[in-house]
């Protein structure tokens, strides 16, 4: 200000009344600027939502024909990511989700089962902290509704790891309509009482969030604006298909056109809404898909009614999104709420068909079956494999990050990125540090990278390597070159992913120095993060 002094007014190039008006002018601004500054500097919610077994493509906004307009509204103001990846299978990716780190390095190298090695001990460690951790200890409000399975004994529980309050599954397992089958609901450390006429998982876990966020209100801490964290982890549209009546109506009859129909359908839906480039065509034919025309009409009936159970389970869990939505808006607190939402991994080609040992018809609570590997090909378009293995099928997910306040238009961002950039993303939204140490333990360094920078159109730290491992399938990844095997295969493939997604052309044989470099890389990683040879605890 001393420096505009001398120019304007003591080199006589201004009148003194003209500087004063411009100092008043400018002394106004300096006092937006601070009080934008200081808006700025309100922690946000965060409201984490993730969907299991959902795959690439079944949301609108992904190119599918679901009805999901609560989900495409945030996508259409919101930050979509095309090349983001999970772990593959449900437990690695919430322990990867929720730890910034690579599922073994905090315990969780396969799923819940103990199978006697620290990187496979099946819950959290004490070397790693959650996200929950975290804001929690730096003044957040923490819940979480719906799926934990990262842990079934009572100190391995989301409330022994950072959550104030919890309702859901604590040991994992899925439920619709009965929730006793599958494992009790847990209300903080207490059996909830089910009514099983009524009940429907989806919609209580969608009915519990809004519950959280409203108590969480009501309660704050002499009316302070505390923020919250609530983690919303559903269990649709995993199998079992079971959906309401009227939601299945929705789509009974529509997916008689066949799996190849709305495979093609979707790809160019997809390829409109720059999800995928205009380049790209469908993976090679997947020998798990069955020839639609070759069904009889009964089969075909029974197919459509399968994925139009599917449909309805996603159809459900957007419904009650939209819940949630409207209930941030009454609060008037949409505003300054982030949204983040993912799948854990791609559609599953379980097929558990033989399984429908209940009596009942596909869809209601006394039906148990999947929706088979031909409509969850559909699911994954335009992708090869499925969950559990590590091929763009089994770990893309469609990423959606809304913030009114950071994003106005939609941003469509091509970059990689990786489940494990969940936990630095709420961090830096949060303005909280990661520790060193939590509870006298030593905690891992973090392996995320932030995805703030996306929501501010600056650049973002990039990975420079990501690696994959379940059950032996394997993968790496550097830049454009992807390096993937199955289980128990010796033969690695060696993809460019800028030209080849779909992972249809190998080129092993023209890149040996490439494949020489990340199976070092690869090799490394393996040895730093505990990973061990598939089968190891049979040995």
């Amino acid at each position: 200000m001393e420096y505009f002094y001398h120019l304007v007014y003591k080199e006589k190039k201004l009148f003194k009344t003209e500087y004063l008006m411009i100092l008043c002018v400018l002394s106004f601004y300096g006092c937006q600027q601070k009080a934008s500054i200081e808006a700025e500097d309100i922690r946000p919610n965060i409201i984490l939502i993730m969907a299991d077994d959902m795959g690439y493509s079944d949301l609108g906004a992904f190119g599918g024909e679901i009805n999901t307009p609560n989900l495409d509204k945030l996508a259409a103001d919101g930050l979509l990511m095309t090349q983001f990846y999970n772990s593959s299978r449900c437990c690695p990716s919430r322990a990867a989700l929720l730890t910034g780190l690579y599922q073994h390095e905090a315990g969780v190298g396969n799923m819940t089962g103990n199978m006697g090695h620290p990187s496979y001990q099946g819950f959290l460690n004490e070397q790693c902290v959650t996200i929950g951790e975290v804001l929690q200890t730096s003044g957040y409000r923490t819940m979480i509704s719906g799926k934990w399975h990262l842990g079934g004994a009572p100190e391995q529980r989301p409330n022994n790891r950072g959550f104030d309050r919890f309702f859901g599954i604590a040991k994992g397992g899925v439920v619709y309509f009965n929730p006793i089958k599958s494992g009790s609901i847990v209300l903080d450390s207490a059996i909830v009482p089910t009514d099983t006429s009524s009940f429907y998982s989806t919609d209580a876990f969608n009915d519990y969030a809004v519950s959280f966020i409203k108590e969480h209100m009501e309660n704050r801490e002499n009316k302070s604006r505390q923020p919250f964290f609530l983690y919303l982890a559903h269990v649709a549209p995993h199998f079992p298909l079971q959906a309401k009546a009227e939601d299945i109506a929705k789509y009974r009859g529509k997916y008689k056109e066949g799996f190849d129909v709305y495979r093609n359908r979707r790809l160019e839906k997809m390829k409109e809404l720059q999800i995928i480039p205009s380049s790209i065509s469908l993976s090679s034919p997947d020998d798990k898909v069955l020839d639609w025309n070759s069904l009889s009409e009964a089969e075909k009936d029974t197919f459509d009614l399968r994925m139009a159970t599917y449909a309805a389970q996603v159809d459900c869990m957007d419904q009650g999104i939209g819940e949630i939505l409207q209930s941030l808006e009454e609060l008037n607190i949409n505003e300054e709420t982030v949204i983040i939402f993912l799948s854990d991994n791609g559609a599953t080609s379980e097929n558990v068909s033989s399984k429908e040992i209940y009596g009942g018809p596909i869809g209601s609570s006394q039906s148990y079956t999947s929706y088979t590997p031909s409509w969850a090909n559909v699911s994954n378009t335009p992708f090869k494999m499925y969950k559990h293995w590590v091929h763009e099928g089994g770990i893309s997910t469609p990423l959606i990050i809304n913030y009114p306040k950071l994003i106005q238009k939609q941003q469509i961002n091509h970059e990689m990125g990786h489940i494990m950039d969940i936990m630095p993303t709420c961090l830096d939204l949060a303005q909280t540090d990661y520790p060193e140490t939590y509870k006298g333990n030593k905690i891992r360094p973090m392996r995320g990278l932030s995805l703030l920078p996306l929501l501010t159109n600056k650049e973002k730290e990039p990975h420079e390597w990501l690696f994959w491992e379940h059950q032996g399938n394997s993968a790496v990844r550097k830049g454009d070159w992807k390096l993937v095997k199955k289980q128990n295969d010796e033969n690695w493939a060696l993809y460019n992913i800028a030209n080849d997604r779909t992972e249809d052309m190998d080129l092993t044989h023209n890149q040996p120095d490439m494949v020489k470099e990340m199976l070092v890389a690869y090799q490394n990683w393996e040895k730093e993060v505990g990973v061990m040879p598939w089968g190891f605890d049979k040995k």
